[in-house]
Protein backbone atom coordinates (compact mmCIF):
# COMPACT_ATOMS: atom_id res chain seq x y z
CA UNK A 1 0.00 0.00 0.00
CA UNK A 2 1.37 3.44 -1.05
CA UNK A 3 1.15 6.34 1.60
CA UNK A 4 -0.11 9.44 -0.21
CA UNK A 5 2.10 12.05 1.14
CA UNK A 6 4.32 15.76 -0.25
CA UNK A 7 6.76 12.88 -1.52
CA UNK A 8 4.63 11.36 -3.52
CA UNK A 9 2.52 14.39 -5.03
CA UNK A 10 5.00 16.90 -5.39
CA UNK A 11 6.24 15.00 -8.98
CA UNK A 12 2.31 15.34 -9.97
CA UNK A 13 1.77 18.74 -9.58
CA UNK A 14 1.18 20.30 -13.10
CA UNK A 15 2.30 23.90 -13.52
CA UNK A 16 0.75 26.73 -14.95
CA UNK A 17 3.03 28.93 -18.10
CA UNK A 18 3.19 32.21 -17.51
CA UNK A 19 1.28 32.93 -20.89
CA UNK A 20 -1.61 30.12 -20.65
CA UNK A 21 -5.38 31.44 -20.48
CA UNK A 22 -8.41 29.80 -18.40
CA UNK A 23 -9.14 27.91 -21.81
CA UNK A 24 -5.99 25.56 -20.98
CA UNK A 25 -7.27 24.86 -17.64
CA UNK A 26 -10.25 22.57 -18.79
CA UNK A 27 -13.64 23.45 -17.96
CA UNK A 28 -15.97 21.31 -15.23
CA UNK A 29 -19.51 20.89 -15.43
CA UNK A 30 -21.18 20.25 -11.65
CA UNK A 31 -24.46 18.63 -11.45
CA UNK A 32 -25.31 19.28 -8.11
CA UNK A 33 -28.23 20.44 -5.80
CA UNK A 34 -31.86 20.56 -5.82
CA UNK A 35 -34.85 22.85 -4.49
CA UNK A 36 -34.89 21.31 -0.98
CA UNK A 37 -30.74 20.86 -0.86
CA UNK A 38 -28.73 23.91 -1.85
CA UNK A 39 -26.36 23.81 0.09
CA UNK A 40 -24.49 20.76 -1.67
CA UNK A 41 -24.06 22.98 -4.87
CA UNK A 42 -22.59 26.24 -3.07
CA UNK A 43 -20.18 23.66 -1.46
CA UNK A 44 -18.81 21.85 -4.48
CA UNK A 45 -19.22 25.32 -6.59
CA UNK A 46 -16.82 26.68 -4.50
CA UNK A 47 -14.37 23.71 -3.83
CA UNK A 48 -13.91 23.31 -7.94
CA UNK A 49 -13.04 26.87 -8.07
CA UNK A 50 -10.54 26.57 -5.92
CA UNK A 51 -8.98 23.52 -7.62
CA UNK A 52 -6.94 25.61 -10.54
CA UNK A 53 -9.55 24.49 -13.33
CA UNK A 54 -9.66 27.28 -15.93
CA UNK A 55 -13.80 27.31 -15.65
CA UNK A 56 -16.81 25.80 -14.20
CA UNK A 57 -20.51 25.49 -14.71
CA UNK A 58 -23.04 24.07 -12.72
CA UNK A 59 -26.56 22.69 -13.54
CA UNK A 60 -28.44 22.89 -11.24
CA UNK A 61 -32.55 24.06 -10.23
CA UNK A 62 -33.21 27.69 -9.65
CA UNK A 63 -33.10 27.82 -5.67
CA UNK A 64 -29.49 26.18 -5.75
CA UNK A 65 -28.51 28.23 -8.73
CA UNK A 66 -28.97 31.38 -6.95
CA UNK A 67 -27.24 30.19 -3.94
CA UNK A 68 -24.48 29.36 -5.59
CA UNK A 69 -24.80 32.98 -7.50
CA UNK A 70 -24.26 35.07 -4.05
CA UNK A 71 -21.26 33.01 -2.63
CA UNK A 72 -19.39 31.90 -6.46
CA UNK A 73 -19.71 35.15 -9.01
CA UNK A 74 -16.79 33.23 -10.99
CA UNK A 75 -18.85 30.15 -11.97
CA UNK A 76 -21.18 29.84 -14.49
CA UNK A 77 -24.66 28.48 -14.77
CA UNK A 78 -27.10 25.75 -16.53
CA UNK A 79 -30.66 25.77 -15.13
CA UNK A 80 -32.50 22.55 -14.69
CA UNK A 81 -36.26 23.64 -15.70
CA UNK A 82 -37.55 21.23 -12.68
CA UNK A 83 -37.37 21.29 -8.75
CA UNK A 84 -35.01 18.76 -9.11
CA UNK A 85 -32.23 17.33 -12.01
CA UNK A 86 -34.47 16.50 -14.49
CA UNK A 87 -32.63 17.46 -17.64
CA UNK A 88 -29.11 17.25 -19.01
CA UNK A 89 -27.32 20.53 -20.46
CA UNK A 90 -26.51 20.77 -23.88
CA UNK A 91 -23.30 21.34 -25.05
CA UNK A 92 -21.68 18.26 -23.14
CA UNK A 93 -18.77 17.91 -24.98
CA UNK A 94 -17.40 20.73 -23.93
CA UNK A 95 -16.47 19.78 -20.51
CA UNK A 96 -13.37 18.08 -19.80
CA UNK A 97 -14.98 16.44 -16.63
CA UNK A 98 -18.50 15.80 -15.29
CA UNK A 99 -19.19 16.23 -11.14
CA UNK A 100 -22.71 14.70 -9.93
CA UNK A 101 -24.46 13.47 -6.74
CA UNK A 102 -24.41 15.93 -3.83
CA UNK A 103 -27.72 17.02 -2.98
CA UNK A 104 -29.13 15.33 -6.28
CA UNK A 105 -31.84 13.51 -4.36
CA UNK A 106 -33.38 10.41 -5.67
CA UNK A 107 -36.64 11.64 -7.32
CA UNK A 108 -37.60 9.44 -11.00
CA UNK A 109 -37.51 11.98 -12.97
CA UNK A 110 -33.75 12.46 -11.91
CA UNK A 111 -32.90 9.24 -11.80
CA UNK A 112 -33.83 9.42 -15.24
CA UNK A 113 -32.05 12.15 -16.38
CA UNK A 114 -29.00 10.59 -14.69
CA UNK A 115 -28.84 7.69 -16.42
CA UNK A 116 -29.16 9.93 -19.92
CA UNK A 117 -26.22 11.96 -18.38
CA UNK A 118 -24.14 8.76 -18.00
CA UNK A 119 -24.56 7.45 -21.36
CA UNK A 120 -23.79 11.07 -23.17
CA UNK A 121 -20.66 11.20 -21.04
CA UNK A 122 -19.63 7.56 -22.09
CA UNK A 123 -20.40 8.39 -25.67
CA UNK A 124 -18.06 11.79 -25.24
CA UNK A 125 -15.79 9.70 -22.91
CA UNK A 126 -15.92 12.29 -20.19
CA UNK A 127 -14.64 11.20 -16.98
CA UNK A 128 -17.27 11.80 -14.10
CA UNK A 129 -16.69 11.94 -10.42
CA UNK A 130 -19.66 10.16 -8.91
CA UNK A 131 -20.75 10.77 -4.83
CA UNK A 132 -23.61 10.93 -2.92
CA UNK A 133 -26.79 10.38 -4.68
CA UNK A 134 -25.35 9.05 -8.11
CA UNK A 135 -23.88 6.37 -6.34
CA UNK A 136 -27.10 5.88 -4.48
CA UNK A 137 -28.72 5.76 -8.23
CA UNK A 138 -26.00 3.24 -8.92
CA UNK A 139 -27.32 1.17 -6.70
CA UNK A 140 -30.75 1.10 -7.13
CA UNK A 141 -30.23 0.66 -10.58
CA UNK A 142 -27.07 -1.68 -11.06
CA UNK A 143 -26.85 -1.47 -14.90
CA UNK A 144 -26.46 1.80 -15.19
CA UNK A 145 -22.87 0.83 -13.79
CA UNK A 146 -21.71 -0.64 -17.31
CA UNK A 147 -22.34 3.50 -18.60
CA UNK A 148 -19.75 4.40 -16.89
CA UNK A 149 -16.86 6.54 -18.63
CA UNK A 150 -13.23 5.19 -18.48
CA UNK A 151 -11.12 7.55 -16.06
CA UNK A 152 -14.34 8.12 -13.63
CA UNK A 153 -14.23 8.23 -9.56
CA UNK A 154 -16.36 6.80 -7.40
CA UNK A 155 -16.08 8.51 -3.82
CA UNK A 156 -18.50 6.41 -1.46
CA UNK A 157 -18.32 6.80 2.58
CA UNK A 158 -19.13 3.56 4.23
CA UNK A 159 -22.59 3.34 4.04
CA UNK A 160 -22.68 4.29 0.26
CA UNK A 161 -20.56 1.53 0.10
CA UNK A 162 -22.20 -1.01 1.59
CA UNK A 163 -25.26 -0.32 -0.43
CA UNK A 164 -22.95 -1.07 -3.35
CA UNK A 165 -21.32 -3.91 -2.78
CA UNK A 166 -21.54 -6.66 0.20
CA UNK A 167 -18.82 -8.76 2.15
CA UNK A 168 -19.01 -10.04 5.53
CA UNK A 169 -15.12 -9.63 6.15
CA UNK A 170 -12.54 -7.12 5.97
CA UNK A 171 -10.28 -8.91 3.46
CA UNK A 172 -13.88 -9.73 1.69
CA UNK A 173 -14.52 -6.17 1.95
CA UNK A 174 -11.71 -5.20 -0.19
CA UNK A 175 -11.55 -8.21 -2.75
CA UNK A 176 -15.24 -6.76 -3.24
CA UNK A 177 -14.02 -2.86 -3.92
CA UNK A 178 -11.51 -4.59 -6.46
CA UNK A 179 -14.20 -6.22 -7.76
CA UNK A 180 -16.43 -3.24 -8.17
CA UNK A 181 -13.14 -1.19 -9.84
CA UNK A 182 -12.53 -3.83 -12.19
CA UNK A 183 -16.42 -4.00 -13.52
CA UNK A 184 -16.59 -0.07 -13.60
CA UNK A 185 -12.92 0.78 -14.72
CA UNK A 186 -13.66 3.26 -11.97
CA UNK A 187 -11.16 4.48 -9.49
CA UNK A 188 -12.67 4.28 -5.89
CA UNK A 189 -12.21 6.99 -3.14
CA UNK A 190 -13.21 5.05 0.48
CA UNK A 191 -13.99 8.03 2.75
CA UNK A 192 -13.56 7.40 6.15
CA UNK A 193 -10.44 7.60 8.91
CA UNK A 194 -7.33 7.01 6.41
CA UNK A 195 -9.17 7.35 3.45
CA UNK A 196 -8.13 4.88 1.13
CA UNK A 197 -8.20 4.75 -3.06
CA UNK A 198 -8.30 1.51 -5.10
CA UNK A 199 -7.55 0.95 -8.97
CA UNK A 200 -8.93 -1.46 -11.22
CA UNK A 201 -5.47 -2.63 -11.62
CA UNK A 202 -5.05 -4.02 -7.85
CA UNK A 203 -3.53 -0.75 -6.17
CA UNK A 204 -4.12 0.97 -2.97
CA UNK A 205 -3.13 4.10 -1.78
CA UNK A 206 -4.26 5.59 1.82
CA UNK A 207 -4.17 8.83 3.03
CA UNK A 208 -2.25 10.58 5.74
CA UNK A 209 -4.04 13.75 6.29
CA UNK A 210 -7.61 14.64 7.54
CA UNK A 211 -9.54 14.46 11.36
CA UNK A 212 -12.35 13.68 12.82
CA UNK A 213 -13.20 17.64 12.88
CA UNK A 214 -14.00 16.99 9.00
CA UNK A 215 -16.82 14.47 10.04
CA UNK A 216 -20.01 17.12 9.18
CA UNK A 217 -22.35 17.64 6.50
CA UNK A 218 -20.66 18.63 3.54
CA UNK A 219 -17.13 17.50 3.68
CA UNK A 220 -17.71 14.81 0.63
CA UNK A 221 -19.62 17.93 -1.30
CA UNK A 222 -16.27 19.71 -0.88
CA UNK A 223 -14.41 16.67 -1.87
CA UNK A 224 -15.98 16.55 -5.10
CA UNK A 225 -15.93 19.78 -6.50
CA UNK A 226 -12.18 19.86 -5.84
CA UNK A 227 -11.42 16.47 -7.24
CA UNK A 228 -13.90 17.35 -10.18
CA UNK A 229 -11.99 20.11 -10.75
CA UNK A 230 -8.42 18.15 -10.97
CA UNK A 231 -9.68 16.07 -13.51
CA UNK A 232 -10.84 18.80 -15.77
CA UNK A 233 -7.04 20.33 -15.39
CA UNK A 234 -6.08 17.40 -16.68
CA UNK A 235 -5.04 14.72 -14.08
CA UNK A 236 -5.92 11.25 -14.63
CA UNK A 237 -8.31 9.59 -12.32
CA UNK A 238 -5.49 8.36 -9.44
CA UNK A 239 -3.30 11.42 -9.66
CA UNK A 240 -6.61 13.60 -9.25
CA UNK A 241 -8.03 11.08 -6.31
CA UNK A 242 -4.77 11.13 -4.36
CA UNK A 243 -3.92 15.02 -4.55
CA UNK A 244 -7.99 15.67 -3.80
CA UNK A 245 -8.17 13.67 -0.20
CA UNK A 246 -4.82 14.73 0.67
CA UNK A 247 -4.97 18.75 0.49
CA UNK A 248 -9.05 18.23 1.86
CA UNK A 249 -7.77 16.34 4.61
CA UNK A 250 -4.66 18.97 5.16
CA UNK A 251 -7.36 21.85 5.54
CA UNK A 252 -9.11 19.79 7.90
CA UNK A 253 -5.75 19.36 9.61
CA UNK A 254 -5.08 22.95 9.54
CA UNK A 255 -8.72 24.67 10.45
CA UNK A 256 -8.52 21.45 13.77
CA UNK A 257 -5.42 23.21 14.71
CA UNK A 258 -6.52 26.82 13.85
CA UNK A 259 -10.12 26.63 15.52
CA UNK A 260 -10.28 23.02 17.19
CA UNK A 261 -12.43 19.89 15.71
CA UNK A 262 -15.33 21.67 17.06
CA UNK A 263 -15.73 24.73 15.67
CA UNK A 264 -15.30 24.85 11.92
CA UNK A 265 -18.12 23.92 9.12
CA UNK A 266 -17.38 22.23 5.45
CA UNK A 267 -18.04 25.67 4.47
CA UNK A 268 -14.44 26.71 5.88
CA UNK A 269 -13.12 23.83 4.14
CA UNK A 270 -13.34 25.23 1.06
CA UNK A 271 -11.72 28.76 2.08
CA UNK A 272 -8.96 26.65 3.54
CA UNK A 273 -7.92 24.47 0.43
CA UNK A 274 -5.37 26.62 -0.83
CA UNK A 275 -3.34 25.43 2.01
CA UNK A 276 -2.79 22.11 1.30
CA UNK A 277 -1.74 23.57 -2.69
CA UNK A 278 0.82 25.64 -0.92
CA UNK A 279 2.16 23.24 1.40
CA UNK A 280 2.93 20.96 -1.50
CA UNK A 281 4.23 23.98 -3.85
CA UNK A 282 6.81 24.52 -1.01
Amino acid sequence: MTNIDPAFLRPLLKTRPDDSHKGQYGHLLLVSGCQTMPGAAVLATGAALHSGCGLVTLHSTAYAVQATVDSCPSAMFSLDPGTCFSRIPEGLMRFGAIAVGPGLGLAEATAKAFGKLLARAQEEDIPMVLDADALGLLSQNPKLQDEIPAGSVMTPHEGELMRLISWDSPEAREEAIFALCRRTGCVLVSKGFHTRIYTPSGERFVNTTGNAGMAKGGSGDVLTGLLGGLIARGYNAIEAAALAVWIHGYAGDALTERCTAEAYSSRDLVDALYLGFKALEQ
